[in-house]
């Protein structure tokens, strides 16, 4: 499995005001899928996502990233793993204006002190369309080419899992089915591992596999979700 996580709690508040966010959660996520994690709002979706990908702590329970247990790191360990390891696609593209779309690309690789791999580097540019953009700067670019500059980041360091927090959410449709065509292919042929949180049954008919989440908990899957079966599940979750 490419990240794992048991009997996960996280809880936040005390007292009368304590919700517990994710409670006992046990999930795993294959390698080489591209899995949607759902739920209604407040289930715990992105809750879950920040814990497995080390953004955030939890209470009790394990994480695994591969075979490793992200909760008996060092701070310096974590960010060692989330820079090497891990890459991430958020809603808000989190792009450095100063810099040209190849300078953000590459931007974790320098602080690691690690040069690109050159075919691997053409291979994400192209499959990305951005060969033509990239010295623009992202107030040169549109919403959908800077999500795509965003993806390119992540992938570019050959991480074991990409975690996508609603990449989609600050895009037109158009823009948000080249993104998605896209986080697929990673998959497909490229051999990646994404787990995506996301409120769109659209954008969860991209996936391989669906997990869904209410009230903290574990609350079914979808295998070879579309449109319509994502959003019959979620109509019972009350979604």
């Amino acid at each position: 499995m490419a990240v794992s996580a048991r009997d996960l709690v996280k809880v936040y508040g005390k007292g009368d005001a304590v919700v517990r966010a994710l409670d006992g959660v046990t999930v795993s996520f294959a390698a080489g899928q591209f899995t949607a994690i759902m739920g209604p709002s407040g289930s715990g979706k992105s809750t879950l996502m920040h814990c497995l990908a080390g953004l955030d702590t939890f209470d009790s329970g394990s994480v695994r990233i591969g075979q490793t247990d992200i909760a008996q790191l060092s701070d310096r360990e974590l960010t060692t793993l989330r820079r090497d390891r891990v890459g991430f696609v958020f809603q808000a593209f989190n792009l450095l204006p100063t810099l040209s779309a190849e300078q953000n690309i590459l931007l974790g690789l320098e602080l690691a002190g690690r040069k690109p791999e050159g075919s691997w580097f053409d291979t994400i540019v192209a499959s990305l369309g951005l060969r033509k953009r990239l010295r623009h700067k992202p107030s040169e670019l549109s919403g959908g080419q800077q999500q795509r500059v965003a993806c390119a980041r992540a992938l570019v360091t050959k991480p074991d899992v990409i975690f996508a927090d609603e990449p989609t959410g600050n895009l037109d449709s158009r823009s948000g089915a080249e993104v998605l065509d896209f986080l697929r292919m990673s998959v497909r042929e490229l051999g990646q591992t994404v787990i995506m949180v996301t409120h769109d049954p659209v954008a969860a008919s991209y996936a391989d596999h669906v997990v869904l989440l209410a009230d903290g908990r574990l609350a079914g899957e979808v295998a070879r979700p579309t449109t319509d079966s994502v959003l019959a599940a979620l109509k019972t979750l009350g979604a």
